[in-house]
């Protein structure tokens, strides 16, 4: 209700607040502003980190060591004359002559008795293998050493012999191996890579051993290899002999089999992210590349970092042996060309065109 006119209000009963006490309600009035703390005489201004700065300064920096790291590998890669200069053989995408050379020219007479190697003068190439990357799926095709090609100018022998034949002015060595290749699969080698057995066993060596599951137990003395079936990781001895044996009920075709499955297992842990971020891995594998691989004179480091990441791709591509009509001498022209037309295709091959 309100307050009758006329009448007085009610006075508040400020006997029961203590005196000098401000009402309810009652709100001090603002002080005046309160300085920020003075630095002493001569001292710095306080900066603070600028985080962002030194996080892109640091890559900035590693970027470019690394960088220069490449560039410093790729000088001093060794390369050969590999590529004829006059070669007529077209395909569509990239393909790859990869060659293991039984060179052991290099090994000292107790490596050579630890490898079981042999002969020191042999200069034939033990593997041979074509890959072809593009916008088809990578294949990878084993060629057999004993394979019966015509090698130019030198008449009809085991293609292996290519390598070892001529030289010099007259366009023998990788030059005339890969003369013949492009002559008798019709595609043009883009990239030449030559690995020999110290290079195979250092690249081992680098990246800790190679994981692979080896499907049947083999004792090969004349390869310096017992190995048991089963999921393990090769050392430097085991793997080289694995990738030579021909002590198996399926001799040659085994023998390439393996040879695949060895430098894709090989690859697949040099291009790991446990290799590649791990610097006491990549930095002793990358400078014993200038030992371990020869390539031609086009190939430089970032072509064999490309060759590296094709070779992951397999899961999903085509691994064969070109086809034979007896043994592992003459191929089944039919189906060989079926086989080297798909690729030249840039296309997968039919099942029909695979080998064995």
């Amino acid at each position: 209700m309100g307050v009758p006119a006329g009448a007085r209000r009610p006075m508040r009963d400020t006997a029961l607040l203590p005196s000098g006490s401000p009402g309810p309600g009652y709100a001090p009035p603002p002080g005046p502003p309160v300085p920020p703390p003075r630095r002493p005489a001569g001292a710095r201004p306080v900066r603070r980190p600028r985080w962002g700065r030194r996080i892109g300064v640091t890559l900035l920096v590693l970027l470019l060591l690394v960088v220069g790291f490449g560039v410093y590998i790729d000088t001093t890669l060794n390369r050969v004359a590999a590529l004829p200069a006059d070669s007529t053989a077209a395909s569509k995408g990239t393909n790859w002559l990869i060659v293991g050379s039984d060179s052991r020219a290099n090994l000292t007479p107790e490596q050579r008795k630890e490898f079981a190697t042999g002969d020191p003068e042999s200069e034939l190439t033990d593997t041979i293998m074509l890959l072809h990357t593009g916008s088809g799926p990578t294949t990878l095709v084993s060629l057999p050493r004993d394979s019966m090609v015509d090698i130019p100018g030198h008449g009809r022998h085991k293609i292996n012999s290519a390598y070892g034949r001529g030289g010099g002015a007259d366009g023998g060595g990788p030059e005339l191996l890969v003369q013949t290749v492009e002559q008798a699969t019709g595609l043009r080698i883009d990239h030449y890579a030559e690995i020999g057995f110290l290079g195979l066993v250092s690249m081992v060596d680098a990246v800790g051993g190679v994981d692979m599951c080896v499907p049947e137990s083999i004792k090969d003395p004349k390869a310096a290899l017992d190995i048991k079936a089963g999921c393990q990781t090769l050392d430097q001895a085991t793997a080289l002999g694995y990738v030579r044996t021909r002590a198996t009920a399926s001799s040659d075709f085994g023998r390439v089999e393996r040879q695949r499955a060895f430098i894709s297992a090989l690859l697949d842990k040099v291009t790991s992210p446990a290799t590649l971020l791990n610097p006491f891995r990549i930095v002793p594998l990358a400078t014993g590349l200038s030992g371990a691989i020869t390539v031609d004179n086009s190939t430089h480091v970032w072509n064999l970092a490309s060759l590296g990441l094709a070779m992951r791709g397999l899961s999903d591509g085509v691994s064969t042996t070109v086809p034979v009509r007896d043994g592992v001498v003459n191929w089944d022209r039919q189906r060989a060309s079926a086989l080297f037309q798909a690729i030249a295709d840039d296309e997968r091959p039919a099942e029909s065109a695979l080998g064995p």
